[in-house]
């Protein structure tokens, strides 16, 4: 995973640590820094940020294993700065899957804050909230105080936060998919807006940045709904290229160049004894033309990580692995053999031809009928 560091992998999950998460470790340190605690207690600030962050693993592994429990396979988990991700090689079929799935995180933090409350009970420690700026005085009364904080946040009816997909699971129980997630999608945006509002009121810098963060979120969700609900069933096949060029390993990048210059095509399968061994994308071959000329290999510009696609294969699982790989074309074969070729330009016109089609049905389903 690009800009991702692999540090553990938890009941064959890989777990990634991004790099901006370094920005939130100095700036926790500095934060304490500045408001003159000490180096101890910016130390103790820095070990309360990695084992919160120790415990957004365990709430994401809480969706992860849910999700498996439902036999929907988790890609990987994530760290950023703002929290994880597990990312889910698919949406469940039913919303009552998604609502467990969903609630499974929070679950963990509440059982979390549970356990460390009896501790404190038992021992006697403080529930003061106001520890939350004491950490090294108050460890585990602030880890409770902030999985509590999780739970709240993460509940919260906005993409993209588990509490939108709570409400979206619920709202899908009495409407079709695409429509609940349009009504969720839609609250989560007004949410974003008043938290946009109220952090420009009161110069908070956290509060504009939280409502950039649920109001991009709640938009990318539903143009992922339509996108599912626009491509359902639909086979790699209708939507491939059949007439396209194709190119050799050892063949110059000037010979890719003719091939680009003479057709409309960007992409080009790269075919060797037969076999699909890469793609050559327009952005490939501009950088390649860029360090080495026409003289340079299409074997040393090629993507080989695009793999072909079966065309029986769901044209949904096509843009995921699209998606997963970064490639903006894949061959597609049928009985090992490459027939066509898939790209997002493609994918992106069949949406649009899928939804004027919609549009037409919905139009003559309004016309009144003789």
């Amino acid at each position: 995973m690009k800009g991702a560091l692999r540090i553990g992998r938890i009941a064959g999950i890989d777990i990634f640590l991004h790099w901006t998460f370094g920005l939130l470790i100095a700036g926790i340190f500095a934060f304490y820094l500045l408001h003159g605690v000490g180096v101890q207690a910016a130390l103790a600030g820095v070990v309360l940020v990695l084992v919160v962050f120790g415990c957004v693993v365990l709430h994401e592994l809480g969706h992860a294993l849910m999700a498996r429990r439902f036999g929907v396979p988790t890609r990987d988990i994530t760290l950023y700065p703002i929290g994880g991700v597990a990312r889910l090689q698919r949406i469940p079929e039913e919303p009552i899957q998604e609502f467990w799935i969903a609630v499974a995180g929070p679950a963990v933090n509440l059982v979390i804050a549970t356990v460390l409350a009896l501790v404190l009970w038992g021992v006697g420690g403080s529930f003061d909230p106001n520890a939350l700026v004491q950490p090294r005085l108050h460890f585990l009364t602030s880890l409770m105080w902030i999985n509590l904080l999780l739970v709240g946040f993460n509940m919260l009816p906005a993409f993209p936060m588990d509490g939108g997909r709570v409400l979206r699971a619920l709202l899908a129980l009495r409407m079709n998919y695409v429509r609940a997630t349009q009504i969720a999608a839609s609250i989560g945006q007004g949410m974003a807006v008043l938290f946009g509002l109220f952090g420009l009121i009161s110069f908070n810098p956290i509060l504009l940045f939280i409502a950039l963060f649920v109001y991009v979120g709640a938009q990318q969700e539903a143009q992922q709904a339509m996108f599912r609900s626009l491509t359902q069933g639909i086979p790699v096949r209708q939507a491939m290229m059949t007439r396209f060029q194709v190119l050799h390993p050892d063949d110059t990048l000037g010979r890719a160049v003719e091939a680009l210059l003479a057709g409309a095509e960007h992409d080009f399968p790269v075919i060797e004894n037969g076999q699909v061994v890469g793609v050559l994308t327009r952005k490939a071959l501009l950088h390649a033309l860029a360090r080495e000329g026409q003289s340079g290999r299409v074997r040393d510009a090629m993507r080989s990580n695009c793999r072909p696609i079966e065309d029986t294969a769901m044209l949904e699982e096509a843009f995921l692995r699209m998606q997963e790989t970064g490639c903006e074309a894949l061959p597609v074969v049928h009985n090992g053999q490459l027939v066509g070729l898939l790209t997002l330009e493609n994918v992106g016109e069949l949406m649009m031809i899928a939804s004027a089609l919609r549009q037409a049905e919905a139009l003559r389903a309004q016309l009144p009928h003789p």
